[in-house]
């Protein structure tokens, strides 16, 4: 009997989950691996109705998994009247095919999983032209799949033709789209460069917010930079970049960046499409690296993130370790551990808005070398100049002196040119002291 796994428009798509144990030690890698692929199925507007892991030490060349263990996924698809079956590594195209044909229906792995999510979620034009090229990159060498039907037909001379032919066209067309979507993102990135150099020349310091995927760094930007950009309790809640100027207390300026969420087995095609985006934080004077507290496996999340860091090459980036959920932990003394052994980090809730102020601190005093210390007499009657001390810098002390006022504080550099001819040198501070 023939099995069907069409979706009808107002069906939930079911699915099983399937995930190969590698090391026996390390099993709690995997548990957690298939759990967060449960995360991105629900992401997708799927349900998970079952999960087969199986213990290998490699996977197997024709279906990944053991044969026997086809049978018992297929199996659970009958029962549980699945529509597909997840992969939680990426398979080959020839795995892909031999599983479709053994299943009797749709296999997609990790990878096309979460370039389903980012088509869902992209919104800009950028978004969009990267979503593509990473999908389209996916698809090339996995048309032959496409063409499946072919082979259906009654066979002999005749049959095999058209479909090579058909085949050639698609891998030509993939590949004419491929150039021109890498034409399309070069300008983009042109036009970032652009962007970027007028902010170089503003003097104002670029902040860039990454993270593991969930971790709360929507919701930290948008306290942040008082912004009301998506923030939801999901996996690639946010994809395309938001970049917005923010204010420190202290009258400190930066460009704070809210980038796409890491994630554990990130595509590298991924990656590779997203390097425009990625260039914000390539390009940041600092990064804040947010982390949820409250996950169970937080380490390991630092360290994937810091592996994606290394592979775009930002891994020498200063960071500081922004520990959220803090609301969340139920370990005891496990914000105080923490804050002892990562230096250069805070502990903060965003979502109740506690420790911010340690955060807008810490920030503060990451980017003193953006400030240039100095004392300045300036005449009442440069009023501008000193109304743009008091908007853009830090007053530290203020004293009248007959028609002048002289200043003590802290300013960016471009703004310590202009008041250049007003700057006192220490042993005339001296003799006005005096």
């Amino acid at each position: 009997m023939k099995l069907h796994s069409t979706i009808r428009k107002t069906e939930v798509e079911r699915a099983v989950l399937v995930g190969v144990q590698r090391d026996k030690e390390a099993s709690w890698i995997e548990r957690e691996s298939m759990k967060e692929l449960a995360a991105l199925v629900k992401t997708a507007g799927g349900e998970v109705i079952g999960e087969v892991l199986q213990r290998l030490p490699n996977p197997t060349a024709p279906y990944y998994i053991g044969k026997g263990k086809v049978e018992e996924v297929r199996e659970r698809c009958i029962q549980g009247r699945a529509h597909s079956v997840i992969f939680d590594d990426e398979l080959t195209p020839a795995q892909g095919r031999n599983l479709e044909k053994a299943l009797s229906r749709k296999v997609i792995d990790r990878t096309q999983l979460i370039l389903d999510i980012f088509a869902q979620r992209a919104r800009t034009r950028e978004g969009k032209l990267q979503i593509e090229l990473a999908q389209l990159n996916y698809l090339l060498p996995r048309l032959t799949r496409m063409w499946t039907h072919l082979s259906r037909q009654s066979g002999g001379i005749g049959t095999r033709g058209p479909g090579e032919t058909q085949l050639e066209v698609d891998r030509r067309r993939v590949q004419e789209r491929i150039t021109r979507l890498k034409e399309d993102l070069e300008e983009v990135r042109r036009v970032r460069n652009v962007q970027r150099s007028g902010r170089l020349r503003r003097n104002v310091p670029m902040v860039a917010l990454v993270g593991y995927t969930n971790a709360g760094k929507s919701t930290l930007f948008n306290w942040l930079a008082q912004a009301n950009v998506y923030a939801a309790d999901q996996l690639f809640a946010t994809l395309d970049p938001t970049t917005r100027l923010v204010q420190l207390p202290n009258k400190h300026k930066l460009l704070l960046s809210d980038t796409v969420g890491f994630i554990r087995k990130l595509p590298h095609k991924l990656i590779e499409s997203f390097k425009a985006t990625l260039e914000e934080v390539v390009n940041a004077d600092l990064l804040l690296h947010v982390v949820d507290l409250s996950h169970s496996h937080f380490e390991e999340q630092i360290a994937s993130v810091k592996e994606v860091l290394c592979e775009i090459g930002a891994h020498d980036k200063t960071q500081i370790l922004v520990f959220n959920k803090t609301d969340c932990v139920m370990t005891a003394g496990l914000i105080e551990r923490v804050l002892m052994e990562y230096p250069n980090s805070v502990a903060v809730s965003a979502i109740k808005q506690e420790g911010l102020n340690a955060l807008t601190n810490c920030l503060a005093q990451h980017l003193v070398k953006w400030r240039q210390h100095g004392y300045w007499l300036i005449p009442q009657s440069e009023g501008t100049r000193i109304a743009e001390i008091y908007d853009h810098g830090e007053v530290v002390r203020v004293e009248y002196i007959d028609a002048s006022v002289k200043i003590e504080g802290y300013v960016p550099w471009y703004l310590h040119g202009k008041l250049k001819q007003w700057s006192l040198k220490i042993n005339e501070l001296n003799e006005n002291n005096s």
